[in-house]
């Protein structure tokens, strides 16, 4: 004879609502707790408009504490022109004074001067990776995200204020234009500006279109001020 047990009901809720949770769990991001230099892994909301200095800023910010190195100092690496009445800042004095090392905990620089230095200066295609230890699309992969927006000579200064090179600071998504450097360190020759990291060009634009048209995706280099 067969008996029939009834399950109650509540019971059954709750077994599902313990494996549901478990089930809609999403693995946890690798933690560099460690880093204090990495490339934006992905571009902000509104092109080269971060709401200006500050707000690339906080975007490093939020992006280093998703991987497990929040609470430190975090500025972008961009600098800000003498226009519409703001004072003229180099990126290069924003970002402490080094050393800095990448997710992997590889050095990228020992200090401001070999930062700046063509030679001593350790950022490439190996060594220029996201907050999340992965490498940033360059010229030898099928889609190029090489222009970091940077805004800056190579030298880490700010330009003249006779024009827009920083996307109005930080604060336009649309018309404009930034410089920006080549993470991998190459371009379409041989010269200086090719091979810079942090001042190769001037972008097409300041929206999300116009950055990817000459091999961008509006990312940023990030560094602890220590």
């Amino acid at each position: 004879m067969l008996r029939t047990f009834i399950v109650p009901t509540t019971l059954v809720a709750a077994a599902f609502a313990f494996i549901a949770p478990a089930a809609a769990q999403a693995p946890a991001p690798p933690q560099y707790p460690n880093m204090t230099f990495f490339i934006t892994s992905t571009p902000g909301p509104n092109g080269a408009n971060f709401g200006g200095i500050d707000g690339a800023d906080k975007y490093c910010g939020d992006l280093a504490a998703k991987a497990g190195a929040g609470g430190k100092a975090w500025r972008a690496y961009v600098s800000q022109q003498a226009l519409d009445g703001k004072t003229a800042i180099n990126a290069k004095d924003r970002i402490g004074k080094g050393p800095w090392v990448n997710a992997e905990g590889t050095t990228i620089a020992a200090s401001v001067a070999d930062l700046h230095d063509p030679v001593k200066a350790n950022i490439n295609e190996n060594t220029g990776i996201t907050e999340t230890g992965k490498k940033v699309m360059g010229r030898l992969f099928v889609t190029n995200y090489h222009d970091i927006l940077t805004g800056t000579q190579a030298d880490g200064t700010a330009p003249a204020a006779d024009k827009d090179l920083t996307c109005g600071n930080w604060t336009k998504g649309g018309e404009g234009s930034a410089i920006v450097g080549h993470h991998d360190r190459m371009g379409l020759n041989d010269q200086p500006p090719a091979k810079s990291w942090n001042s190769s060009h001037p972008s097409a634009g300041c929206d999300n279109a116009s950055l990817r048209k000459t091999g961008g995706n509006g990312l940023l280099y990030c560094f602890v001020a220590n």
